[in-house]
């Protein structure tokens, strides 16, 4: 009689992790969309509770806010552009709501995009965009925190 066990095989985990990056790649490639949990479980045939409890456990995030932070890394750029207004940004990056751009924008990048525009606009001759990208990358939550803190 064969061994029933609640725990998924290595087959399994491994067929999960793959599902895992085709999330993380489309939400990489399609920020600008509207996207949710749902679609992108149905897009890799797992249940929306299972994606998110994977992905977190996997990338020590939920889906929803590594979209977030691909959105605000790509909002970051067009603010430092200068020709657009925060408006204009928010919507390009695919936030419908001003108010949740805004709010994570400062969350993540520690000053509104309003601020950061006017801060960062004049573009800097002596960094190459390589490197400003570098420094310029949002923190999240889990990183921000200093190490004796846990």
């Amino acid at each position: 009689m064969p061994r029933v066990t609640s725990r998924p095989s290595t087959e399994e985990r491994l067929r999960d992790l793959a599902r895992l990056r085709r999330v993380r790649d489309r939400i990489d490639r399609e920020y600008a969309q509207p996207l949710d949990v749902e679609a992108l479980a149905r897009g890799v045939h797992m249940s929306a509770g299972h994606l998110s409890r994977a992905f977190r456990a996997a990338y020590c995030e939920s889906p929803y806010s590594y979209l977030m932070t691909r959105r605000i890394e790509r909002a970051m750029a067009l603010l430092r552009r200068g020709d657009l207004s925060v408006t204009e940004v928010c919507f390009e990056v695919g936030c419908a709501s001003l108010g949740t751009f805004s709010s994570r924008f400062t969350e993540l990048v520690g000053m509104p995009p309003s601020a950061y525009r006017r801060e960062t606009a004049t573009p800097s001759p002596e960094m190459p965009s390589c490197v400003s990208k570098q420094v310029t990358r949002p923190i999240r939550n889990r990183e921000a925190r200093s190490p004796g803190r846990g």
